[in-house]
């Protein structure tokens, strides 16, 4: 689960730096829009991944090593 949360987070921050650079957002342009069920779908994973990765923060590093 780490894994997936830290790769959907990669790819968030890779579509941030594109808005930010370029104005161009990547996840919209695939798939149909800001407002399209798919982007929002995509954005909220994202964002959920941002929350689980938060929890990263507060482990044991231990624990994470053993994972």
């Amino acid at each position: 689960m780490d894994r997936l949360a830290l790769i959907l987070v990669i790819i968030g921050a890779l579509n941030w730096l594109l808005v930010g650079l370029f104005q161009y957002d990547l996840v919209a342009n695939l798939f149909g829009g800001m407002d399209s069920m798919v982007s929002r779908i995509i954005y909220t994973l994202v964002g959920l991944a941002g929350l689980w990765c938060l929890t990263l923060l507060f482990r044991d590093r231990e624990q994470v090593k053993n994972k």
